[in-house]
């Protein structure tokens, strides 16, 4: 997988993720942390809504690109998540979290040329959805 070395603007992109699940945290509602930077330089962070059937749970980074989208953002530069450990855990490190299968899909369904903050062998570094996702579905 190529890699890219973190700039400041995700370094910041990080921190706004960090701190918007830190604000909000709940046990069994909200545990992870999402941001997206806009290619205005904008930046949109939110929170996963959790639920109690988890089929309808909704991922931190698809609300990002769900508020961005409905407020007509369509051009999207990098996007992170987190996650705040649950209240019994002993670890309180928030840490970078990869996208899930889903969430890959629907970054690069609305986000083609999207960077993506992730850890890779103890490492955050950024890559491209298509990186992640190099063999995407297709109706065609």
């Amino acid at each position: 997988m190529k890699v890219l070395e973190l700039n400041q603007h995700d370094l910041e992109l990080i921190e706004a993720a960090k701190q918007k699940i830190t604000a909000l945290y709940e046990d069994d509602k909200h545990h992870v942390g999402a941001a997206i930077r806009l290619a205005t330089g904008e930046i949109i962070s939110t929170v996963h809504i959790e639920a109690y059937i988890g089929r309808v749970a909704v991922c931190a980074e698809a609300i990002a690109i769900g508020s961005a989208v409905s407020n007509g953002y369509k051009s999207f530069d990098t996007i992170v998540a987190v996650r705040h450990p649950y209240s019994d855990e002993e670890d309180r490190t928030i840490r970078v979290v990869s996208p899930c299968g889903m969430c890959r899909e629907l970054i690069s369904d609305y986000a083609p040329n999207c960077y993506v903050i992730l850890e890779v062998d103890g490492r955050l570094v950024k890559t491209t959805i298509g990186e992640l996702l190099p063999l995407k579905y297709t109706r065609r």
